[in-house]
Order: structure tokens, then C-alpha cells, then sequence
């Protein structure tokens, strides 16, 4: 699935000789890989301009941005401000999302398997070895839950997939905040890697009795069979971008500093609990005015056109206000060597 969303993105960036001087570039998160691709076409075939987006999971965006080898970065893992500031970078959201573990036990379809964070920790930490203990069991009345042994699948790469997931972890069980805590990139206690959302998607649909996180796009491109998760206030709910956008309801993005905010296990009985934004990175400080023009160009035609696309994805697009507000940071931050904005919204 990586090569693919890479090859859709890479197709228009490379087609067209014309445009071709226009083509940007950016390296990142695979949770917005699949909405970036149709937006990236879409655009590709309104304006000229292509996208050659690699989707290598957010440390590896992170990376590429500080060595100044993409036009933009892209990071499902926020920086705080004080990173940004001595990088000299500028952060921004474009969606909302939602990761969801994804299991492949035989006779057990989506939605069967409900799950606590403290049990799913307990699984990842190695406590909890097969599909029929008490633990689960108890969140499972009535559910034929097999003996087999739970295979455990995570991100092999830095990932901000994995900075949501770990750290919602944290937030639910105390051992693994003590013995793993939250990162893109951590010390798994046990289980394999796959690199990616495809790869953890690839790697738990191949292998009998597994469990797996990714983001919600990929379980409806695959077909996956999901769990349902209980959220803050106790109750057990599907995930659905009704259910990413309840908990992204409660962000204040007006008091986040450098835009850093998390969606986790907001309140509310709709509220999914591992929800997160996913984010650009750029230089405020744009050596090439009409690079730094073009990279907000795009993200601006995608905040008013690509709302449609974004929901058929079952990502959940920022609200307006919000929007307005990113289009004024934009101005007052994104300058080029004459000090002035590389580009303002109309």
C-alpha cells in the first residue's frame, strides 16, 4: 500500500513537462497519505502543479525537513514550540483522524472485539498472551474468543501513528507509562514491526490471531476487522468520523501554542479515544519564495476544496474558524528574504 499511495502521489508530480517547475515536494506521516493522494490528483489536474509525497512515517518527515531535502515535512506527532522555534520551523493541522487497533482472529468480525486501554496496554506490554484471557474476556460477554496466542504488530519506523497510540497507552495504564511511556519511536516490550500503516495493515492481515493499530483509511481500503474501544467516560463505541470528530470537538486550537494539541481521550460518550490531527512542517524563514507560495497554495486549495474528499475517507475536516485562523498564521509567520508574507489567502 505504501508504494502505491507513494506511486499515485509520485504520478503527479512527475506527469506533465509544462508544470513540471512547479511540482512540490514533502516526506512523511502515512496517516494522511490516502487523503494527500486524491488530493494531490485532484489539484494536479486543476492547476498543473504536482506532488511528489513520500510516505515514510513522521520521524522520517521530521528528518527530511530538518535537512532541508523537502519542501514540506508532514508529522502526526506535533512539535512544541520550543522545538519548532530553534528549527526554525512552523507547524499547522490539515485533518482529523482516527487510530484503530485491528485484529485477524478466525470468526470474529468488525466491531465483535471491545477493548479498554488498559487492556490493550497489558497486551502490548506481553501480560496479556491469548485471545481468551480473563481480561478480555470480561469486556467480552457471549463473545467465542479462541485460546490462540495473541501475535502483537507495531510500527517498525518513527512514526506519529505510533506517538498517538502510545501515548493514549500512557494515559490508560500506569506500567506501560512507567516501562514504555509515548513516542513515535519506542522500546516495544514484545511483537513484530511493520513499516507504516500499509505494513502494520499488510503484516495483520497475513497473520492469524494478531492485533494491529492504523489509521481509520486504511481499515476501509483493506477491509480489516476493527475493535471497539471504550472512551473516557466508559462506554464501548465504533469508530467512525463521527466519533473523530466528537473528540475533536473539544480542542481549543486557539490556545495551542505552535498549534500543538492532542485529541486524546477527550470527554464524551462519542468522543474516539485515540484521535489525532495531522501536520505540516515548513521553514518560516522560505529561501525560495515561490516554494514556500506553492506548499500553501496547495494546503489552501485543499482547506476549501478538499473537505468532500477528506470525509469520503472518513478523516474530519477542521472547522472553518479554524481555517481562518491557520490562513493568518500563515501570513505572519511563512516569510520569505525580504520579509515579506510568500503567500496570503484571498
Amino acid at each position: 500500500m505504501l508504494k502505491t499511495l507513494t506511486a499515485a502521489l509520485g504520478v503527479a508530480a512527475l506527469a506533465g513537462g509544462a508544470a513540471q517547475a512547479a511540482n512540490l515536494s514533502g516526506a512523511g506521516a502515512t496517516f494522511p497519505a490516502p487523503i494527500y493522494a486524491k488530493w494531490a490528483e485532484t489539484y494536479k489536474a486543476q492547476t498543473g502543479t504536482g506532488l511528489n509525497y513520500q510516505a515514510i512515517g513522521s520521524g522520517g518527515g521530521i528528518k527530511q525537513i530538518n535537512a532541508k531535502t523537502v519542501d514540506f515535512g508532514a508529522s502526526d506527532k506535533p512539535l512544541k514550540l520550543d522545538v519548532l522555534n530553534s528549527s526554525g520551523l512552523f507547524q499547522f493541522p490539515t485533518v482529523v483522524g482516527g487510530v484503530i487497533p485491528v485484529v485477524n482472529i478466525p470468526g470474529v468480525s468488525a466491531g465483535e472485539i471491545k477493548l479498554s486501554g488498559s487492556v490493550l496496554a497489558d497486551i502490548y506490554l506481553g501480560e496479556i498472551k491469548r485471545w481468551n484471557d480473563p481480561k478480555i474476556a470480561q469486556l467480552n460477554p457471549g463473545v467465542k474468543l479462541p485460546g490462540m496466542p495473541i501475535t502483537v504488530v507495531h510500527r517498525s519506523d518513527g512514526s506519529g501513528t505510533s506517538f498517538l497510540f502510545t501515548t493514549y497507552l500512557s494515559m490508560k495504564n500506569p506500567a506501560w507509562a512507567a516501562k514504555v511511556g509515548g513516542n513515535d519511536s519506542v522500546e516495544w516490550p514484545t511483537g513484530q514491526g511493520g513499516k507504516g500503516n500499509d505494513g502494520v495493515a499488510a503484516f495483520v492481515r497475513q497473520t492469524v490471531g494478531s492485533i494491529g493499530y492504523v489509521e481509520y483509511a486504511y481499515i476501509q481500503q483493506n477491509k480489516m476487522a476493527y475493535v471497539d474501544m471504550q472512551t473516557h467516560s466508559g462506554q464501548f463505541i465504533v469508530p467512525t468520523a463521527g466519533a473523530f470528530a466528537a473528540a475533536a470537538s473539544h480542542g481549543d486550537w486557539s490556545h495551542a501554542p505552535g498549534y500543538y494539541l492532542l485529541l486524546l481521550d477527550q470527554p464524551g460518550a462519542d468522543s474516539w479515544p485515540i484521535t489525532g490531527a495531522t501536520f505540516i512542517l515548513l521553514y518560516k524563514q522560505q529561501a525560495n519564495p515561490a516554494t514556500g507560495e506553492g506548499v500553501l497554495k496547495f494546503f489552501d486549495w485543499a482547506y476549501k476544496n478538499g473537505n468532500a474528499q477528506a470525509e469520503a475517507l472518513s478523516y474530519v475536516p477542521l472547522p472553518d474558524p479554524v481555517k481562518t485562523q491557520i490562513r493568518k498564521s500563515w501570513a505572519a509567520n511563512i516569510k520569505g528574504p525580504d520579509g515579506q508574507p510568500v503567500y496570503v489567502s484571498h
